[in-house]
């Protein structure tokens, strides 16, 4: 059962975004750093892609941004870093419960048997 499609992208969701969290704290703690270039993490197509083939596994990339930078070389932009984090922080919580609906789920037949 835990080695199902679905099983498989949540966890494979819950890695990347894991990592996506790590990059973002990266960018902020590094926000004023000379030359720092922010980190992006992606894995939504890969993961779409995993997901149609019927794997399901993938791993999320990390590649340096190619916004522009300012005088000091840095592209870190705290905004977009402080609202990205957000937006990971739901798909995370997302995730989580439907880890949680996937446990139920065999409590409650655990409980029928």
């Amino acid at each position: 059962m835990f080695n199902d499609v679905t099983s498989t992208a949540v966890r494979s969701a819950l890695d990347a975004l894991s990592m996506r969290q790590r990059v973002i704290a990266d960018n902020m703690a590094n926000v004023n750093t000379p030359g720092f270039l922010a980190g992006r993490v992606t894995f939504e197509s890969e993961l779409a892609g995993a997901v149609r083939s019927g794997s399901g596994a993938v791993s999320g990339t990390v590649a340096r941004s190619l916004e522009p930078t300012r005088e000091n070389g840095n592209n870190v932009n705290l905004d977009h870093e402080v609202l990205a984090n957000i937006d990971t922080g739901l798909r995370y919580q997302l995730m989580v419960r439907a880890v949680d609906h996937e446990f139920s789920l065999v409590r409650a037949a655990a409980r029928t048997q």
